[in-house]
């Protein structure tokens, strides 16, 4: 397992730590995303490495809007080969399971992944006892309804403090079981049971939807339909120039770490940004 502990807070510059999406599914929103085998993920994760990914997200779900549920043991035989490889030869990079489901999540901190990465922030009754137990970092998305369903005319009255209850509730399960706020990332759930405006809304309040200082704040905005609604971009291909505008907010907002598709355009915002910043 990485240190994981430097890699849950912002860089020293203030920008966020970079977490690089490798989807082992057929169906994630993203088609270019969508990788199958052992091979070819670790092909992908060194390119995100060596172009500056502090994080690798592995998933085994489809969570997009309409996406249906697998079974665990699926999700398991996907993602634990790709785990092992990636750990085997890159022992210090940060390893995050996005998994709603504690047996995966076990299996894949069993193998060497760092840290749990659940939109649906605790759902799974044992998923508190897995993080107690190993000790890891956890981030916490909000999510109105799930996948299947999410998207169905989602309403609220008012979308940032709402997230912020729903995240305190939740942080609250987490710290009364023995877990230290250092451990615990939330994330809004951009996209995740929000229309344009509740997205806009939370980007725009940054920290102020997590409810304790000493957490993290991760955005995951790559490419998602909010370019769509926003932007008029209907193909997920025509969406990183929306992705990157709303990245380059990001440092303002005290984001901690930004999950992405995309690497490279990703740390070339960031370093060229710094640059005129530090002249």
């Amino acid at each position: 397992m990485a240190d994981w502990r430097p890699l849950i807070s912002r860089r020293d510059d203030g920008f966020p730590r970079i977490m690089g999406v490798l989807n082992i599914t057929p169906d994630s929103f993203y088609a270019n995303s969508r990788l199958s085998s052992v091979e070819e993920t670790l092909e992908i994760a060194t390119k995100m490495i060596d172009n500056g990914a502090d994080w690798l997200d592995i998933g085994g779900e489809s969570t997009r809007p309409g996406a249906k549920t697998i079974d665990s043991n699926e999700e398991i035989a996907r993602i634990l080969p790709v785990i092992r490889a990636v750990r085997m030869k890159y022992p210090s990079i940060g390893i995050s399971i996005d998994t709603r489901w504690a047996d995966v999540a076990e299996a894949a901190l069993d193998e060497g992944a760092d840290m749990i990465n659940d939109i649906s922030a605790l759902s799974d009754p044992r998923m508190i006892e897995v993080i107690k137990t190993k000790k890891c970092p956890i981030c916490i998305m909000h999510m109105k309804g799930i996948p299947e369903n999410m998207q169905d005319n989602p309403e609220y009255n008012d979308v940032v403090k709402e997230v912020r209850e729903m995240l305190t509730e939740k942080v609250n399960l987490l710290v009364d079981a023995g877990i230290g706020v250092g451990q615990i990332i939330g994330d809004p759930g951009i996209g995740f049971g929000k229309l344009l405006q509740h997205n806009i809304a939370l980007l725009s309040a940054g920290r102020d939807v997590i409810p304790m200082e000493n957490m993290g704040l991760m955005w995951g905005v790559s490419r998602k339909r909010m370019f769509s609604d926003l932007l008029g971009r209907s193909d997920a291909e025509d969406r990183l120039a929306g992705t990157l505008g709303i990245a380059a907010m990001s440092k303002s907002r005290a984001v901690d770490i930004i999950r992405v598709h995309d690497v490279p355009e990703h740390t070339d915002l960031f370093r060229a940004m710094s640059a005129l910043e530090d002249f």
